[in-house]
C-alpha cells in the first residue's frame, strides 16, 4: 500500500544524485586525457586496458530522517476512521521514504537505521520496525523521537498524533534542530478525536494506562474538550515554528495520498528555499 501511495504522487519528482564532492562511492568512469593522474583508481583500471576514475556522490542532497510514532495512543481507530493512526503513520512514512529515494535522496529511520538510498527502502524499513517490535526496543513505545541533534543539512519528518505534553515536544524538537536541521511534523488524528460526538453515558479508557472515566452527559464536555485540543495544537504549532519547522494536520478518514502530496510540497519548498 505504501508503494501505491508513493506512486500516486510520484509524477514530477526528479532525481538529484550525481557525481561531485562527497564521501560515498558513485561510479567508475573512463579516465580522460588531461585529468590529474591522482584520480585514477588503479585497482579497477588493472582489470582492463584503460584507466578508470572513481567518482564520489555529490552531497548537496539532504539526508532525511523519518520518525513514526508507535506509542499506544497511535493504535486507536474509531468507526469513523479508515485506518488506525499507527497504520496511517506507517503508510505515510514508508511511502515518503520510497518517494524520496526515487528522487535521489538518502532516508533513514530515526533511532533504527542508517540513511539509505536503496530502491527496496520500504522492505528494509518495514523489517527494521518489525525487528524493533519483537525485541521491545525503546522506540517501539516512545511518543517522541530520540533527542539527538541532526546535522545542519538534514531534514526530519515526524509522523505522530503529538499528544505529548508541549514541554516534552519542545525538548525533542529543540534537540533535533540544535545544529540547524529543519523538519516537518504531520499531526495525525482520528476524526472522532476532532468531532467529539459522544452523548449520554460514556466511559473513556486511557490507551496508555488503566485509567477509566465515566460520564453521564458526555456532550457537556464537548466545548471544553475542543477548546483544550485547539490550545494544545496551537502550542505545538508555536514550538515547531520557532525552529523554522512546519506543521500539518491529517485525519485518518482522509486519503493517505493527500497527506503525502502536501508533505512532498513542503519538502520541495524547504529544499528550494533552504541551504
Amino acid at each position: 500500500m505504501a508503494r501505491d501511495v508513493a506512486a500516486s504522487v510520484m509524477h514530477g519528482v526528479h532525481g538529484r544524485r550525481r557525481s561531485g564532492p562527497g564521501e560515498n562511492f558513485w561510479q567508475f568512469r573512463p579516465f580522460l586525457s588531461g585529468e590529474p593522474a591522482a584520480g585514477i583508481d588503479w585497482r579497477r583500471s588493472a582489470r582492463e586496458d584503460r584507466a578508470f576514475v572513481r567518482e564520489r556522490e555529490w552531497e548537496a542532497a539532504h539526508t532525511l530522517w523519518i520518525w513514526i510514532d508507535r506509542s499506544p495512543s497511535m493504535h486507536f481507530a474509531s468507526d469513523l476512521a479508515s485506518a488506525s493512526k499507527i497504520d496511517r503513520a506507517a503508510v505515510l512514512g514508508l511511502a515518503a521514504a520510497d518517494l524520496l529515494v526515487r528522487g535521489g535522496e538518502r532516508v533513514g529511520l530515526l533511532g533504527l537505521t542508517r540513511a539509505l538510498a536503496s530502491r527496496g527502502i520500504i522492505e528494509r524499513f518495514a523489517e527494521a520496525i518489525l525487528v524493533d517490535e519483537r525485541l521491545g526496543g525503546a522506540s517501539a513505545s516512545a511518543e517522541l523521537p530520540p533527542t539527538e541533534p541532526l546535522k545542519s543539512r538534514a531534514r526530519a519528518i515526524i509522523l505522530s498524533d503529538m499528544l505529548s505534553e508541549p514541554a516534552a515536544v519542545e525538548r525533542a524538537i529543540n534537540a533535533l534542530s540544535a545544529e540547524g536541521a529543519l523538519g516537518h511534523v504531520v499531526m495525525i488524528s482520528d476524526p472522532i478525536e476532532e468531532s467529539f460526538p459522544f452523548r449520554g453515558h460514556v466511559e473513556f479508557a486511557e490507551m496508555e494506562g488503566p485509567a477509566r472515566l465515566r460520564f453521564g452527559r458526555a456532550q457537556s464536555l464537548r466545548d471544553d474538550y475542543l477548546t483544550r485540543l485547539a490550545r494544545h495544537r496551537e502550542a505545538i504549532r508555536v514550538i515547531v515554528a520557532a525552529r523554522g519547522w512546519s506543521l500539518a494536520m491529517h485525519r485518518t478518514d482522509r486519503p493517505a495520498s493527500e497527506a503525502l502530496l502536501a508533505l512532498r510540497m513542503r519538502l520541495e519548498g524547504a529544499t528550494a528555499g533552504g541551504p
